[in-house]
């Protein structure tokens, strides 16, 4: 049996990072029981220098639930696999300044215009740029508890429609297909979810919020505008600057994250890895 991993705090109030642990090999129960209670603890966990198949990275996330499949589908049309690849590449392999997928640059939480949304989302480090590329993470828990009581009191009961559709529209990227279309229809989550391990209220936002149920839609979107810009303000967020072999899991129950730039995304190459655990129904 191999010792247990052991996690140091990150700065800023949220996640924790490992060294030392080699994730490709299966995990003992003292190792699962580790990472599972540091995942609920920090909401985000960052495990340094680590070099996972697909296969390996797969079987790793099973530990967490079910891996999902995508509806996403790649340049040439076809389907993303449940464990793909995310880049700035082209078709031709090259890196290219206008990538396929625009969206990530905006604050989400993964898969949220499903009626049943991701749990956890896994990211590999296998190419990146020199400096750059970051992706930021914003604490929804803190976020709540830091508003004023009126204002959680105010929306302690709304829920709000989340699009896919909207979603594309309003970042300005490609339109659904037909088959996407079919297969998003609008949901409804609530607007503060309760975590269902922990009990903790959680701010549940992000591109694909349209807007609230039952309130004027103008208004609606300017509540969650302005809770988002709350949510998303420098004491909640931390940002990962990446290093190679990182591989980064996060609790998308709680965690608003986006891409970032700051790289030449035409010159330098940035690829990693990712997989999807899916959840269960916000309550």
């Amino acid at each position: 049996m191999t010792a247990a991993p052991a996690f140091v705090p990150l700065p800023g109030g949220f996640g924790a990072e490992c060294a030392g642990f080699d994730l490709s090999r299966p995990l003992d129960d003292a190792a699962r029981t580790a990472i599972l209670a540091a995942f609920l603890r920090h909401r985000l966990v960052v495990f340094r220098g680590q070099s996972l198949s697909a296969d390996a990275m797969r079987g790793f996330a099973a530990n967490f639930g079910e891996v999902e499949g995508n509806i996403f589908r790649k340049p040439d049309g076809s389907t993303l696999e449940d464990v793909h690849v995310i880049s700035n590449l082209g078709t031709d392999g090259l890196p290219d300044e206008d990538s396929y997928i625009k969206s990530n640059y905006n604050w989400h939480t993964d898969k949220s215009y499903l009626p049943v949304p991701a749990l956890m989302t896994l990211l590999q480090a296998i190419e990146l740029p020199p400096s750059g590329g970051d992706t930021e993470f914003a604490d929804m828990t803190r976020a709540h508890a830091a508003l004023p009581e009126a204002t959680r009191r105010r929306i302690a009961g709304l829920k709000a429609v989340h699009s896919f559709e909207y979603m594309r529209a309003s970042t300005n990227d490609r339109p659904l297909t037909p088959a996407e279309r079919a297969a998003t229809p609008p949901v409804l989550h609530p607007l503060v979810r309760t975590h269902p391990e922990t009990g903790e209220k959680s701010l549940y936002l992000g591109m694909y919020c349209s807007h609230v149920d039952g309130m004027d839609e103008a208004e609606g979107r300017e509540l969650i505008r302005a809770l988002q810009a709350h949510a998303t303000s420098a004491p909640f967020v931390h940002a990962h600057v990446w290093r190679p072999g990182d591989l980064v899991f996060w609790d998308n129950r709680c965690l608003l994250h986006r891409a970032t730039r700051g790289y030449d995304a035409s010159r330098h190459r940035r690829v990693l890895q990712r997989a999807v655990v899916k959840g269960t129904a916000p309550r």
